[in-house]
């Protein structure tokens, strides 16, 4: 139930009493009755079926199990009537994690929260070194991207792997800007018809097929 009612369990065990039967079942039911009083006095709001049925058991009223069965439908409509009367159990505080426990005694917010966001970042690394664990092979393919594969009849495989893709970002860059007319115009040189530079009195600076030889290295 959601919420407490104003029906007391009083007028529910009336109500049971009423019905007849044997003795030992209305004293029974006058037992359970006092149970339930005693432990709503105490501050109690939990009148689940577990919790009264080991309290019943260890009073020697009754087997706890026993009040899942048809027979016990009476005890049942009694210990819910207690329960609606009491109204809703606690909710019970977020369970903390024994190893965050030491975060509750940082005062500090702000810092209780960066150590939060830390240990978190923590865990989720772990988690994913716990994944790769349970892999017990794996292979990592640490060859260039445009690194092709060469092999002879019975011979190992070897890597090849193109001239321009050994140039790192900066050293193709120096290539590309060696041999544009405006990097060349700008000292005073030019390119020939056969790939030489020369300068501006027509002097050769680099060879017949300099720009030329650059040219196939990018490609």
């Amino acid at each position: 139930m959601n919420q407490a009612t104003d029906i007391h369990p009083d007028a529910v065990l009336g109500a049971l009493l009423a019905k007849g039967g044997r003795s030992n079942r209305r004293a029974n039911l006058t037992k359970m009755h006092d149970l339930c009083r005693r432990q709503h006095e105490a501050g109690a709001r939990d009148f689940s079926l577990p919790i009264i049925g080991r309290l019943a058991e260890a009073e020697d009223l009754i087997k706890g199990r026993a009040l899942y069965n048809a027979q016990s439908a009476d005890y049942r409509v009694l210990i819910e009537a207690w329960a609606a009367y009491a109204g809703p159990p606690a909710p019970r505080p977020p369970k903390v994690l024994a190893s965050h426990e030491y975060l509750m005694r940082i005062e500090d917010p702000a810092i209780r929260s960066i150590m939060q966001a830390i240990i978190a970042e923590r865990d989720k690394l772990k988690a994913q070194l716990n994944v790769l664990k349970a892999n017990a092979q794996v292979t990592v393919d640490r060859r260039p991207l445009s690194a092709a594969i060469a092999a002879a009849p019975g011979a190992q495989p070897v890597t090849v792997l193109a001239l321009a893709a050994q140039l790192t970002p900066s050293e193709r860059e120096a290539l590309q800007k060696a041999v544009s007319a405006d990097f060349l115009e700008e000292r005073g040189l030019r390119e020939g018809s056969h790939g030489e530079i020369v300068n501006a009195r027509g002097r050769t600076v680099f060879e017949v097929g300099f720009a030329r030889a650059i040219r196939k290295v990018l490609a």
